[in-house]
């Protein structure tokens, strides 16, 4: 059984943690007074230095200490599922609070002729060797579930939207190593099927199933008109021992990361978790936004005069084309693009999009369109505060009224500030694109708003969001 498997190698891996971190303690110490780069390392050749025994001992503190932490780091829950971003930054974390760890060590001991450039030293290779095995183990462990091995054995309980989507996932992503042996339902017909998956019986039958012992995982998915029987269900599970997964059929009005509330021992989960919604989160996106207008402005200070230059040459009209976007909370604002068409009637521009071959585009409109260019003038809506360098690209009024009526949860972009670039334009999904995916990446963004996120977007705009294939 998998929770065997998984027991014996949650040993094995603390083991080899262990291991690890005196292998990298010593090659830190090779690092900071033997290699060359001890030379970077402001290392004194007439200075003396304990021998590598003397610096050993304190491993007897050190290695069990850091493996609390890593524990505490989670560490040692599962990988299955778990992306290498995650598993980066929980070892950088783990060894960050080591770090301290390894100075209170140096503190509480007294000992004051352990090299201080040692612990810097240390917490790199560290990283880097947790990194190393954990990534090899990573990839070993997948390889080994997609050839069928170390598999995660698995029964839906209940057809529904929810169980489904469970079914997709599973089935796109073999390296997580789930078997589904299939599903139990009461109002589905024994042996129909949902892509080879079979409905195998009716939800009593797990009376026959539990106590066989052969499950690692029961998934409850229950339609939202049957959840009636979930207490039941759960009962029947705890009792058995198996582990119990709920995958509600509410999923489209939930956010990814559901956010909780205890009042007073009632748990309450929020309908949408926006992160920007908290001050402080705002006023550090907003300080950030400040300091990009002004290094933006720097780097593309010079090329936006001069496509101003050609614009006022080239074509009758102003320079600056504005237009009304719906902003945060709904308001309107006047959004700020270099003239990339002729100048045409308020009406027909509020209600057109621009087409294939559109002959309204001018020569250089053509070029700014394509690179993006002409978004550039929208830094000073950055400035002002009307848009973030990073967030839902904002729409026309027009626009807005008719999505919302058609796109579920289209309104609640509307809830942070729009953006320059943002999560949607990174995935390809930006001009003439579906609106529904762009909502999709939208929600993803701001409920999994961070300032690292806000960095990877800004950074992959450089490789992805500058030329526009859907642009015309």
């Amino acid at each position: 059984m998998i929770r065997d498997n998984q027991k014996i190698l949650n040993r094995i891996h603390v083991i080899v943690d262990g291991i690890l971190l005196a292998l990298s303690y010593v090659f830190s110490y090779y690092l900071r007074f033997y290699s060359p780069l001890r030379y970077f390392l402001l290392f004194d050749e007439k200075a003396r230095f304990y021998p590598l025994v003397k610096y050993s001992e304190i491993l007897i503190f050190l290695i069990p200490g850091y493996l609390i932490i890593y524990y505490a780091c989670n560490l040692y829950t599962s990988k299955r599922i778990q992306s290498l971003r995650v598993g980066l930054w929980n070892i950088i974390k783990a060894n960050f609070f080591g770090t301290f760890y390894f100075t209170f060590i140096l503190y509480v001991t007294n000992e004051t002729h352990i090299s201080r450039f040692l612990i810097f030293v240390f917490f790199i290779t560290n990283i880097v060797f947790d990194t190393i095995f954990r990534a090899l183990l990573s990839y070993s462990l997948r390889a080994a579930r997609k050839k069928g091995y170390n598999l995660k054995h698995i029964v839906l309980v209940g057809y529904s939207p929810a169980a489904e989507a469970y079914i997709d996932r599973i089935l796109v992503n073999p390296q997580w190593g789930y078997y589904i042996h299939g599903i139990l339902d009461d109002t589905m017909e024994q042996g129909t099927q949902y892509k080879n998956i079979k409905v195998i019986g009716t939800i009593d039958t797990l009376l026959e199933i539990l106590p066989q012992n052969r499950l690692d995982e029961i998934a409850i998915t229950l339609s939202i008109d049957e959840y009636s029987k979930l207490g039941q269900i759960v009962g029947l599970c705890e009792k058995s021992g198996v582990h119990t997964k709920f995958i509600p059929d509410y999923q489209n009005f939930f956010p990814t990361v559901p956010y909780t509330e205890d009042l007073d021992g009632l748990p309450v989960i929020n309908i949408r978790n926006v992160p920007l919604s908290n001050t402080f989160n705002r006023v550090v996106k907003r300080i950030v936004d400040i300091f990009g207008f002004f290094a933006s402005l720097l780097v593309f200070g010079i090329p936006m005069i001069v496509v101003a230059i050609i614009i006022k040459c080239t074509s009758p009209g102003p320079i600056i084309f504005t237009q009304v976007r719906i902003g945060r909370h709904n308001k309107e604002f006047k959004m700020y693009k270099f003239r990339s068409m002729e100048v045409q009637s308020e009406l027909k521009e509020k209600k057109a999009w621009t087409t294939f071959n559109d002959p309204r585009v001018t020569k250089i409109g053509k070029f700014i369109r394509k690179t993006s260019i002409d978004e550039l003038p929208q830094l000073f809506n950055v400035l002002k505060g009307e848009m973030s360098m990073v967030g839902p690209r904002p729409e026309r009024p027009f626009f807005v009224e008719k999505f919302k009526e058609e796109i579920p949860r289209y309104m609640i972009k509307h809830q942070v500030q729009p953006g320059l670039t943002g999560w949607a334009q990174i995935n390809g999904f930006r001009g003439d694109t579906s609106i529904r995916k762009r909502i999709e990446c939208d929600l993803y963004y701001i409920e999994n708003w961070t300032l690292g996120l806000d960095f990877k977007i800004l950074f992959l705009t450089i490789f992805k969001g500058f030329i526009n294939k859907n642009a015309y």
